[in-house]
């Protein structure tokens, strides 16, 4: 499965938890991260910095997908494969 489609998929799966991902240009603030989970106004979020490398991203969302329980949930193999790294 190519990076695009794994990202594709670990945004579907946080969709699962109510958490929107999305993508921002953090070098115009001077941010220096490269992304993280949030909550604004109860809404959960997990912002990227949207130049970063899609194996980057990958590695962010698996990063944090970790921690939320999903071991009961239907993932694709590939992805669960990701998740138990």
């Amino acid at each position: 499965m190519k990076q695009e489609q794994i990202y594709q998929e670990l945004i579907e799966l946080l969709e699962k938890f109510n958490v929107t991902v999305s993508e921002q240009n953090f070098k115009a603030t001077h941010t220096k991260t490269k992304g993280g989970f949030c909550v604004v106004k109860n809404e959960k979020n997990f912002i990227l910095d949207k130049t970063l490398k899609t194996s980057q991203k990958v590695d962010l969302l698996v990063n944090y997908i970790q921690t939320l329980p999903h071991e009961d949930m239907y993932v694709v193999p590939v992805i669960r494969a990701l998740l138990k790294k």
